[in-house]
């Protein structure tokens, strides 16, 4: 078999491919063919040497990956052989709140996704949804559970609420799309008159142009007669986090996602203190997550929004591609 490794802090230049015996399962591990892979904002910060969890040397990349089961070990119950199954980014952390010992994440501490196949504890996938193909669920993993987590992971997003997404990123547009699913109206913040008009096909009720107007939280609070947002959906970082804040209605939460900005900025305690909101960081998410985003595509016969399919053989093009920014939708690996 083949994989894909790189070194963390090496960069793009660091992306190899090497060969390995075919893997064998062990008690209570499965055995899947890789089908399909998508990349992260996450793969860049291994890649960097940013990334806040640790990173084994030369490690397997990628946390999403999809395929389908090839091989059981003994003891396996949960899964068979021939069923199309899609890798949670956690394998130990199946429910409850996030904590260390549920740390180990593909593609970080332990080898991920980028290879013909992979060995993983039989907890650690869900079935993949009858409608969705390999590479579309291939992009549920990581993007598409920090989005349900920052709606549904904590406080119940209901009918009639207002979610404010930021930018266009896999977050963003998964976030969109779930909110809208689930009934609520969605405002959106994008640089670009283009991106507008594609978040406005998505379903995004009001879109405002950042770099039209830099005081985006002043519009959001308009556009909803000043009451503010129920929940944000925050990735930029520390360049936009104390807006967010503004921008959210008594009550509230910015779901905080990560610092894609690259930023970081002192809050004024007075903000966060006078919004009466709440902050809550997510940590993408775990298995029971993942497997009730799968159930909610399902019954809204939702697809993830693919921006271009490589070939496995092009990879480290796939990459180079999506770290120049230019996607809108999910960056995918397709193995065949």
């Amino acid at each position: 078999m083949k994989s894909y490794h790189a070194t963390s802090g090496g960069g793009l230049a660091s992306l190899v491919l090497r060969e390995h015996p075919d893997p064998r399962p062990g008690a209570r591990e499965i055995v899947m063919r890789v089908r399909a892979n998508s990349l992260n904002a996450r793969e860049l910060s291994v890649l960097r040497g940013t990334y806040a969890l640790p990173v084994k040397p030369d490690v397997v990349m990628c946390a999403d990956g999809a395929g389908e089961i090839v091989a059981v070990g003994d003891g396996v119950t949960r899964v068979k052989v021939g069923e199309r199954v899609v890798a949670s980014m956690f394998p130990r952390w199946h429910d409850g709140p996030f904590s260390w010992d549920v740390a180990a994440q593909l593609g970080g501490s332990i080898d991920g996704m980028l290879a013909d196949s992979v060995v993983l504890p039989e907890d650690g996938v869900v079935r993949i949804p009858e409608h969705l193909s390999f590479e579309e669920a291939a992009t549920l993993p990581c993007a598409g559970v920090t989005a349900w987590n920052a709606l549904f992971g904590e406080r119940q997003l209901h009918p009639g609420d207002v979610v404010l997404t930021l930018g266009s990123g896999g977050v963003a547009l998964f976030a969109l799309q779930l909110a809208k699913l689930a009934g609520a109206r969605v405002l959106a913040t994008t640089s670009g008159e283009a991106k507008a008009n594609r978040l406005g096909e998505l379903g995004a009720d009001d879109v405002i142009n950042y770099r039209d107007t830099p005081d985006w939280h002043v519009a959001v609070r308009a556009l909803t007669g000043e009451r503010g947002v129920d929940r944000v959906v925050e990735v930029g970082g520390g360049g936009t986090l104390e807006k967010s804040l503004r921008a959210t209605a008594i009550g509230g939460e910015v779901a905080f996602i990560g610092r894609l900005d690259g930023g970081s900025s002192m809050i004024d305690a007075n903000v966060l203190y006078n919004s009466i909101a709440s902050v809550r960081v997510v940590a993408a998410g775990h298995r029971a997550h993942l497997a009730a985003l799968g159930r909610a595509m399902a019954v809204g016969h939702m697809r993830p929004l693919i921006d271009r399919v490589f070939e496995l053989a092009d990879s480290v093009a796939a990459f180079r591609y999506f770290e120049s920014g230019q996607a809108f939708g999910k960056v995918v690996i397709s193995h065949g």
